[in-house]
């Protein structure tokens, strides 16, 4: 059953007003009372009341702020009722508005997934890396890319699925791809027989991981040995401190145009680009670079929590955040229940004024 004859003059009205705003009316609220009216309705819409109103969401996608994309996309995140293409609709957005759905929302579908591992960008790819329980066939695609950020995704991701055969594809690349053999070797259901071939390459302390975790003899692991050349890669560098000017530069230019926002620290920070993230958080907070980093890399992540509460990033993404900045200063720190419980009370409780002060609070003691 389609919309009423009086929802369809709704409609049309809206489509105007998308094309020519007027009457005080502004894209972003036709924006969300097109994508509200959409959610609540999707089940009894033709296909044509669809297509009319994806073109109104995707004419609007340009000028509408991505600050409003990305609410929008929050709370779709865990929505099982919403129409399955609002959803892919929003996942074809930039990777700030896409990322909480691709990680949460339970309607894509492994099709969806594949689809986006062929089509969209690192971003987009490396979310799906991320997702919770991707199968088989998702990992299988995913060990193909050639990108280590994407790669170093799937690694991390304690709950994905991946084949032997996929194995073998990750085991040979962390040959080229140093960073990858860290999260390979602790991975529990990494072939042992893989495990073994990987003291070719890998660095003296992962060597004597890999013995005493996959039980190989001295025998063994010197026979290993012999056959190649020891490569050592060294880990990723540091930030910067101070940062270089040009990143400082860009800060300043960002928060002078108003376009500072919690969607780029998650754009640079997914992008290895600690210094930047860094200074770009801290300028958010406005506090001084210094005490930022002693507050975020050394508060645990209760300090991780205030952080995001207080810069405007949401709940859904706090793992990601913490996950991600410490793994660019080589620390490997899984989040406990218990931290997840107390970041849950940080983000209930606080508003963005009181999780600063808060921070601040910890600061000075």
């Amino acid at each position: 059953m389609g919309l009423t004859a009086h929802d369809m003059s709704d409609m049309s009205r809206l489509a105007q007003l998308a094309m020519n705003p007027r009457d005080g009316a502004s894209r972003e609220e036709i924006y969300l009372a097109v994508a509200s009216l959409y959610r609540i309705q999707g089940a009894g819409l033709n296909e044509r009341e669809r297509e009319l109103m994806r073109e109104i969401l995707r004419r609007l996608t340009r000028d509408v702020e991505m600050a409003i994309r990305i609410a929008l996309a929050q709370r779709l995140a865990d929505d099982t009722t919403a129409p399955h293409d609002l959803i892919l609709l929003l996942v074809d957005d930039t990777i700030e508005v896409a990322r909480p759905l691709i990680i949460n929302n339970p309607l894509l579908t492994e099709t969806d997934m594949l689809r986006l591992i062929a089509r969209a960008g690192t971003g987009h790819q490396e979310a799906v890396a991320g997702r919770p329980n991707i199968g088989i066939p998702v990992t299988d695609a995913l060990a193909k890319c050639d990108t280590e950020s994407v790669l170093l995704a799937l690694l991390r991701n304690a709950t994905a699925k991946i084949s032997g055969a996929s194995y073998e594809t990750l085991v040979d690349k962390s040959r080229a791809f140093a960073r990858l053999q860290e999260p390979l070797t602790r991975r529990p259901d990494l072939p042992p027989q893989l495990a073994t071939s990987m003291c070719e390459w890998v660095s003296d302390a992962l060597k004597t991981y890999i013995r005493t975790n996959y039980q190989m003899s001295e025998k063994r692991v010197d026979m290993a040995l012999s056959q190649a050349t020891i490569v050592v890669r060294s880990e990723p560098p540091s930030p910067k401190d101070p940062p270089a000017d040009s990143a400082q530069k860009l800060i300043d230019k960002l928060a002078a145009g108003g376009q500072l926002k919690a969607g780029f620290l998650m754009r640079v920070l997914s992008q290895g680009q600690t210094d930047l993230f860094d200074l770009a958080f801290a300028r958010l907070l406005d506090m001084e670079l210094s005490m930022f980093r002693r507050l975020f890399y050394e508060g645990g992540a209760r300090a991780v929590a205030l952080g995001c509460r207080a810069a405007g990033i949401d709940r859904s993404v706090f793992p990601t955040v913490f996950n991600l900045s410490r793994q660019s200063c080589g620390r490997h720190v899984p989040l406990s229940e218990q931290e997840m419980a107390e970041a849950g009370q940080i983000f209930a409780g606080f508003n963005r004024e009181s999780a600063l002060e808060e921070m601040r609070r910890v600061f000075a003691h």
